[in-house]
């Protein structure tokens, strides 16, 4: 597993906390297998009956750890930890709660469109520079995105990059509301706290009816996996990884 990623539990309540903070908690393999396993597990625990994710002051999570990325358009390798998360999260029976503050980029946005509730900070920043990097939207946003926010604020946000403001995510319906950080935690925490003391099986058959079938965001996952993988290994990304590179490094 990593140590990147810490599990706690508070009550029924589980978090998942994101702690790669030298690295602004872009996440690895690894760190996907960490939180695929404390998910799936979650759901077949009955004294837990909230997730709650979690990042460190300044950074939900940056994205993907673009090394792994370059690692696997060199080699064709990508392993199925990413996808696996996804599909937990999918799949997942429990509520799903939110706290960010700082950089949410990449799959650190799109997450959120699996959260029930997410809490975030003023100086939150929601952006998904896919195209930029020469691929697509992943986490079946590209279904849920056009759904949640119509399909000229999906475009600005994951096709053309568009950050986000914390103010311009809320209104979008990206995330539900906005506290000051020293209150985000406690804020989020007293949410799921409250979200796992009601009737466990009325809250499942409640979000299931609210949310889109699983069926079609697992469908639409696999197909943006299968693009996304095609793209990883194109001249196109590869070309653009090696761009982003050197400017972090200019």
């Amino acid at each position: 597993m990593s140590e990147h990623i810490q599990i706690e539990r508070q009550g029924a309540v589980q978090i998942i906390r994101l702690n790669r903070a030298d690295k602004k908690n872009a996440l690895t393999r690894a760190m996907y297998a960490a939180m695929t396993k404390a998910m799936v597990e979650s759901d077949n625990d009955a004294d837990i009956r909230a997730n709650v994710f979690f990042g460190t002051p300044g950074a939900f999570s940056a994205g993907n750890d673009l090394q792994d990325f370059m690692a696997f358009a060199m080699s064709g390798q990508m392993g199925t930890e990413v996808f696996d998360f996804l599909i937990a999260l999918a799949n997942s029976t429990k509520p799903l709660l939110a706290g960010v503050d700082g950089l949410a980029i990449g799959i650190g946005s799109t997450i959120h469109f699996h959260c029930d509730l997410t809490f975030a900070t003023p100086q939150s920043l929601f952006k998904t520079p896919f195209v930029d990097l020469g691929l697509v939207p992943e986490a079946a946003s590209s279904l849920l995105g056009p759904a949640l926010m119509g399909s000229q604020r999906a475009f600005a946000f994951l096709a053309n990059g568009d950050g986000w403001s914390a103010a311009e995510a809320k209104d979008a319906g990206l995330i539900y509301k906005i506290v000051e950080a020293a209150d985000l935690e406690a804020t989020v925490l007293k949410a799921a706290t409250d979200i796992a003391a009601k009737p466990p099986e009325a809250m499942r058959i409640t979000r299931d009816l609210l949310r889109m079938p699983r069926e079609a965001v697992v469908e639409r996952m696999q197909l943006e996996a299968k693009h996304f993988s095609e793209r990883l290994q194109a001249e196109e990304a590869r070309n653009a990884m090696v761009n982003f590179f050197s400017r972090k490094k200019s």
